[in-house]
């Protein structure tokens, strides 16, 4: 992103970190940031950040394969990327045919994740009207978060410690289904 912003859009390479948390904090994301107040093309910006080597950050887990295959929930993908980018990395972490549909950021704008008229957009994509009967599994706590205050049962992943922001933490994929005992999914 730091790149794509000096480089397509011209910023200072010294204004771009505050721009970017500046932007994240107040729209969501740095890609809504840049919408609201820049000029730019969506999809160039998606492709440029996007265009990266995943297999050299990206290691698959059997285990994690394992657990998620075993749910008997229908599971989809929520993300601030587009759904190309998402399909990069569930095949990086050899994760395909998992996941029942991908809801990106391009079907929930002008929104995205944590705003709750994105979680909105990805129940009516999931069929689902009752947010009691989701569960919105995050890294960010502002996102396990804004699930909750909308009715999701929030689960903070790679998080060792009772989080105010999410109903349930792991670092343990094994962990998952002990979590979700009893959730009527």
């Amino acid at each position: 992103m730091n790149d794509y912003m000096r480089e397509r859009m011209g910023f200072a390479a010294a204004d771009v970190p505050r721009l970017r948390e500046k932007y994240f904090r107040e729209y969501g994301t740095t890609l809504r940031g840049l919408q609201a107040n820049h000029n730019m093309d969506v999809s160039d910006f998606l492709a440029y950040v996007h265009d990266l080597p995943l297999q050299d950050y990206l290691t698959p887990d059997p285990t994690q394969r394992s657990v998620l295959a075993s749910l008997p929930a229908r599971k989809l993908i929520f993300t601030n990327a587009d759904s190309a980018h998402a399909r990069r990395v569930l095949t990086a972490l050899k994760l395909e045919g998992l996941f029942d549909t991908i809801v990106d950021v391009n079907a929930v704008t002008p929104y995205c994740k944590p705003m709750p008229e994105s979680f909105t957009v990805a129940m009516k994509a999931a069929g689902e009207t009752d947010p009691s009967h989701c569960v919105m599994i995050d890294d960010l706590p502002r996102t396990t978060r804004a699930a909750r205050d909308f009715g999701m049962f929030g689960v903070l992943a790679h998080h060792p410690d009772p989080s105010p922001d999410a109903d349930a933490v792991f670092t343990d994929w094994r962990d998952l289904p002990a979590l979700l005992n009893g959730r009527e999914l």
